[in-house]
């Protein structure tokens, strides 16, 4: 990559793999029994498209870096996620990678692994206190604010739009509301947002939609800030006669965050009318290039990578791989000056399950 490490730098991502094993070796201290290093990987939850297809990554990834792994599910409970590193610990983990979708009260726990000179990695999300190696996800702020862009240009400027908050306990809650409503205030005055917070739960976000446009029947744009309200949100539309082609004027303007499958065949058909693709294969790909880089003792500094992204410094001591996430659409227009990509695109990992 283009950013500088203390051991070598790597052309491509493709050599990058092989020259974390080639650039300082681990060492015995570092193996599991067969000889590759064991790292731990925590998935936060199994019960959304997107954290399952990070799931089905992960092994893949693991084996292509050499490294032997062992998961848990913390189930988006933080003690569970405390539980968990404890068992990763007496197994005798050198690097563990999670996901806390409560980045206060894992400080606790980033403490004691750092004590126990165990690297980690947070995917997805970054801690609001503690040190960690990297934190590997994308510019949440910009999912906020492309989402704006996009319903602003497709409402003229003028309306009312719900915005179905994640968890305000995650920074990824927190980046999307707080830069979807600084880009409303800023650039559309003219509409007007309903903030309905929902814990990334979706029978929540169906119920407050639902409320909303009982409401407001005049409501003409959605924000989900993730999938977790996709299934919910077209039955409410559908209810409400709603769920038309983007020509009809009765139509809503739906804006999500993810880019899962379900998605990408959404836009198609004209269901909902644009993403953010998340990178769920990257997130599974940078966690473990990074526990892998930890324990062959490289360092990073902030700068541009080769796998379009950028590693920023947050804070003092914390790292920031942002990743490429891009706004995706049916026609791959230009919307409010922020350019997207076709939602039938090969590139979108979304496509690309198999």
């Amino acid at each position: 990559m283009k950013v500088r490490t203390t051991l070598c730098s790597a052309a491509s991502v493709l050599s990058a793999l092989a020259l974390l094993t080639a650039c300082g070796g681990s060492g015995s201290s570092s193996a599991s029994s067969d000889g590759t290093p064991l790292v731990g990987v925590d998935y936060p939850r199994s019960d959304t498209d997107f954290w399952n297809s990070y799931i089905k990554y992960t092994p893949e990834y693991a084996k292509q870096l050499g490294l032997s792994l062992k998961t848990t599910n913390s189930q988006n409970d933080v003690a569970k996620l405390t539980a968990n590193a404890q068992t990763f610990i007496s197994q005798g983990v050198k690097g563990l990678a999670m996901a806390p979708q409560d980045t206060a009260a894992i400080a606790p726990t980033l403490a004691q692994l750092e004590a126990k000179k165990i690297p980690v990695v947070t995917v997805d999300t970054r801690p609001d206190s503690g040190k960690v190696f990297m934190v590997v996800r994308a510019d949440n702020r910009a999912y906020g604010e492309k989402a704006c862009q996009y319903l602003g240009a497709k409402l003229g400027g003028k309306g009312k739009v719900v915005m179905l908050q994640g968890g305000l306990d995650s920074i990824n809650g927190r980046d999307r509301t707080e830069a979807f409503n600084d880009c409303m205030k800023k650039s559309f005055p003219g509409i007007k947002v309903f903030g309905e917070a929902t814990n990334w739960d979706g029978a929540v976000a169906a119920q407050k939609l639902q409320t909303d446009l009982t409401a407001n029947p005049d409501i003409k744009g959605v924000y989900m800030q993730s999938s977790f309200a996709l299934a919910g949100t077209l039955q409410v539309l559908k209810q409400k006669g709603l769920l038309v082609d983007p020509s009809d004027k009765k139509h809503v303007f739906v804006v999500s965050n993810d880019g899962i499958p379900e998605e990408l065949k959404s836009i198609a058909e004209g269901k909902i009318d644009a993403t953010v693709s998340q990178p769920a294969d990257l997130y599974a790909k940078y966690a473990l290039y990074y526990l892998k880089a930890a324990i062959d003792g490289k360092t990073f500094e902030p700068g541009k990578t080769d796998h379009d992204s950028n590693i920023i410094q947050v804070r003092e001591g914390l790292l920031e791989d942002q990743l490429s996430a891009p706004l995706v659409t049916a026609d791959g227009g230009t919307y409010g000056g922020v350019p997207s990509i076709k939602s039938d695109d090969k590139s979108l990992w979304g496509n690309n399950l198999g």
